[in-house]
């Protein structure tokens, strides 16, 4: 029997200023705009929006700008002044402090790092008892959240429509933290065409509302690795999964998506204390 749920009038307008949010990132963000958006004054929406998401706007939007400059400097060649630019940096400077300040180091170096080349080098010569894989099976699960197309670094933006939407619903607690199940190879097919869910451990019966969908996780193997490090750098470790480790470890895939487990909250540690269970799918 499922639970209705309790009367959430906000979801729809908190759900409109995270559109807004990340579809304005390159911009200055209007707060005037914002409070018209989600129909409050401007003093009620930002108090709604900081008990709704457990953070100010403000810090919403360096959070953001933060993991998408990151992961421009993991995972492209956009030069470093465009990056800045996008950052809504007025200098290098206030650029680098800003994120060494998240990342805890500069971006320069950060850019150098973060090259999967250097990544997998580090994989290779290091102990491997600290890159161990596990192998698990497991039971037939329900998730419920949001579907996502396009990026998957943008992915977020289902997650923060559904940390609010989760938390009314009691599926925060401990040890259900949230999950992401990706689709296709984002080698092999378009950008704008990547499918992807953002969802939670459905813990107890919910009662769903458009757009919350419930999809079933089927039951079965898989090899676990635990990844510890900024959201921006998870490509890498896929490069050392599929490479290296498959190569010798006598496994075979299993057709089913690659799912993660985001063990803590982006909001209240560190990219670099972030720790993230890939699950590879195999027979």
């Amino acid at each position: 029997m499922n639970i209705a749920p309790q009367a959430y009038p906000y979801q729809d307008r908190m759900d409109r200023i995270v559109d807004y949010i990340y579809a304005h990132l390159d911009s200055e963000i209007d707060l005037d705009q914002l409070a018209e958006i989600a129909c409050l004054s401007r003093f009620h929406w930002h108090r709604t929006y900081k008990a709704l998401s457990g953070e100010t706007l403000a810090a919403t939007v360096k959070r953001l700008r933060l993991h998408r400059a990151a992961t421009q400097l993991a995972q492209s060649k956009m030069p470093m002044d465009k990056i800045i630019e996008q950052s809504g940096y007025g200098s290098a400077s206030a650029f680098s402090r800003a994120f060494s300040q998240m990342y805890r180091i500069p971006p320069a170096q950060y850019r150098e790092r973060g090259t999967p080349s250097t990544f997998l080098q580090k994989l290779k010569t290091e102990n491997d008892a600290m890159h161990k894989v596990e192998i698990r099976e497991l039971d037939q699960m329900a998730l419920v959240g949001l579907h996502h197309k396009g990026a998957y670094m943008d992915i977020g933006i289902a997650f923060e429509k559904l940390g609010a939407w989760g938390q009314k619903q009691g599926l925060f607690g401990p040890g259900n933290a949230s999950m992401a199940l990706y689709y296709d190879d984002p080698d092999l097919v378009p950008t704008a065409e990547l499918r992807s869910f953002a969802g939670m451990l459905e813990i107890h019966p919910v009662e769903l509302s458009t757009p919350f969908e419930r999809i079933t996780v089927e039951p079965g193997k898989f090899a676990v690795m635990q990844f510890k490090g900024p959201y921006s750098e998870l490509s890498t470790a896929y490069n050392w999964l599929y490479g290296t480790w498959l190569e010798g470890a006598n496994v075979e895939l299993r057709d089913a998506p690659c799912m993660e487990d985001y063990l803590n909250n982006p909001r209240l540690v560190a990219p670099s204390e972030l720790l993230t269970d890939i699950f590879m799918p195999i027979k």
